[in-house]
């Protein structure tokens, strides 16, 4: 018998991402981005729960990662498709870095991870969202 969680977000990457960058692709110079959001809009999931972070991406949606809030030391946001949606970068102790691309809700969601930091780490919103 497991703790249970309380989802606070599941779902995929915004769709204004997918939407954007199929415009951009009927310019051939742009058919990267175009191949990158698509692949996105098919595989890549997020979870945000009040335990942990799980992202799943990578060719097929075989890839898996979780992240718990003692290990977030840092997050930072940035504004995409004029605000209806962000990527996060959240660095963890080990220096490493989890980027979240096109997240809906990313406001929401930012504050909600940052506020579950602050909460298993001690540490100040302010530390966090620096």
């Amino acid at each position: 018998m497991g703790i249970k969680e309380t989802t606070f977000y599941e779902g995929g990457p915004h769709i204004g991402d997918l939407i954007v960058n199929i415009l951009l692709g009927f310019t051939v110079i742009c058919l990267p981005l175009t191949v990158g959001a698509i692949v996105r809009a098919l595989w890549l999931r997020y979870k945000i729960t009040d335990r942990r972070i799980s992202v799943t991406g990578g060719w097929q949606g075989r890839d898996r990662t979780d992240i718990i809030y003692s290990e977030i030391v840092r997050i930072v946001k940035v504004p995409r498709g004029i605000g209806l949606w962000g990527d996060m970068v959240v660095t963890l102790r080990d220096k490493s870095r989890l980027e979240l691309r096109a997240v809906p809700r990313y406001r929401e969601i930012y504050d909600y991870i940052a506020e579950r930091t602050a909460d298993k780490t001690g540490r100040s919103l302010e530390e966090i969202k620096s």
